[in-house]
């Protein structure tokens, strides 16, 4: 219901920043083409069923900008390009698309975000409830807390979800609460 937040000429980076990031992924001859930021990228539906809405005090408030950074990324052919969030107090596993309403559009990176440590988040029944809207998220739990731990190697990303039994405990053991890789050469997180 608001008209500006489809307006192309919106950044959520800033234009210097945004065509800096594109020359240095241009430029790039890493084989691992990795973007830490701040919020999710992955496209987040907060609404069951029909109709969306979204959060817009991160990449969802700028779908252009996202969009523009996406064609880049899948037009250049980025090498495994890789995503980093946070600030949503949950794990999210996400495949970042061409299209996130065209559950069958192009996988052009994977994105893993990591849950904060101690902030709670949504209920998880209510997160439940709107992951069928929302394909492209693999995973998606906020009942824990912890981090992210990545392997990488020439061939394969692989993150460990680490999930803290008690942030109340200095001495709490952690566990792993899933694990995906991403293949050399092949966008999209699949479950280790």
């Amino acid at each position: 219901s608001c008209p500006k937040l489809f307006d192309a000429s919106r950044s959520m980076l800033g234009g210097t920043q945004e065509r800096w990031l594109e020359a240095a992924l241009a430029r790039s001859e890493a084989r691992w083409n990795l973007v830490a930021q701040q919020t999710p990228m992955a496209q987040f539906d907060q609404k069951p069923g029909p109709g969306q809405s979204f959060w817009t005090d991160g990449w969802d408030g700028y779908p252009a900008a996202r969009k523009r950074l996406l064609d880049f990324v899948h037009s250049r052919k980025i090498r495994n390009p890789v995503v980093i969030g946070g600030d949503v107090h949950s794990f999210n596993v996400s495949d970042l698309k061409e299209d996130f309403d065209d559950p069958a559009s192009p996988t052009v990176a994977s994105e893993f975000v990591g849950t904060s440590i101690t902030a709670q988040a949504w209920p998880h029944a209510r997160l439940l409830e709107v992951l069928p809207d929302n394909p492209h998220i693999r995973f998606a739990d906020g009942r824990q807390r912890g981090y992210v731990r990545v392997e990488l190697t020439p061939g394969l990303w692989r993150a460990d979800l680490r999930a803290m039994k008690s942030v109340q405990q200095r001495d709490a053991p952690c566990s792993t609460l899933a694990s995906f890789v991403v293949e050399d050469g092949r966008p999209g997180a699949l479950k280790a």
